[in-house]
C-alpha cells in the first residue's frame, strides 16, 4: 500500500492529538467565505489578500449555511485550466461533496478523517452554520512542543515545494 507524504504527515501528527482537545481548541474561526453571488476574480483576492488556499461557499453571509468550498487547487483545475473567466460564478469551480467535522469533534479524530479522505482542512460546522475551519497546520501548532507534529508540518511543506511548478 503506498502513502503519501501527506498521509504519512497526518499519521504522525495523529499520534500527538491524543493529548489534545477539540477541533473547537484548534480551529480557526476567523474565516473568509463567499457566496453564490461571487465570482472566481473575487475569490482569487480573498486567498491572495488572506494569504489561504481555502475559502467556504456559504449560502449567505448571516446564514454561514455551508454550501461549498473552493480551494486554490479547484481554481487552477476547474477555473484557469478551462478557461474559465474571473467572471465566472463560484458555483462553476466550487466542491459542494465536503467533509465536515462539529466543534466538539475529538482532534485525533479530525486527524483520522483527513487522512481517509487525503484533505487538509475540514470545514467546522454546528447547527447547520459555519463556524470554523480545521487545517493540518492547526493540527500540527495544536501541540508546539512536540517535535512529531512540527516534523510531520516540515514535511508536508517540503513535499509542496518539490512538486511546486517554477
Amino acid at each position: 500500500m503506498w502513502l503519501s507524504t501527506d498521509h504519512v504527515a497526518t499519521l504522525r501528527i495523529r499520534k500527538v492529538l491524543k493529548e489534545l482537545k477539540q477541533v473547537k481548541d484548534l480551529m480557526s474561526t476567523n474565516c473568509k467565505t463567499v457566496t453564490l453571488q461571487d465570482n472566481v476574480y473575487e475569490v482569487a483576492v480573498i486567498m491572495a489578500q488572506n494569504d489561504v488556499g481555502f475559502v467556504p461557499v456559504v449560502e449567505t453571509h448571516d446564514s454561514a449555511k455551508l454550501i461549498g468550498a473552493i480551494t486554490d487547487r479547484d481554481l487552477v483545475v476547474r477555473g484557469y485550466a478551462q478557461k474559465k473567466q474571473g467572471s465566472s460564478s463560484v458555483s462553476e469551480v466550487m466542491s459542494d461533496a465536503l467533509v465536515t467535522v462539529s466543534s466538539t469533534t475529538d482532534a485525533e479524530e479530525a486527524a483520522d478523517i483527513m487522512a481517509a479522505h487525503q484533505i487538509r482542512r475540514l470545514p467546522v460546522v454546528d447547527d447547520g452554520r459555519l463556524v470554523g475551519v480545521i487545517s493540518l497546520g492547526d493540527l500540527a501548532l495544536g501541540n508546539t512542543t512536540s517535535r512529531d507534529a512540527g516534523q510531520a508540518l516540515s514535511e508536508i511543506s517540503e513535499h509542496e515545494n518539490q512538486n511546486a511548478v517554477h
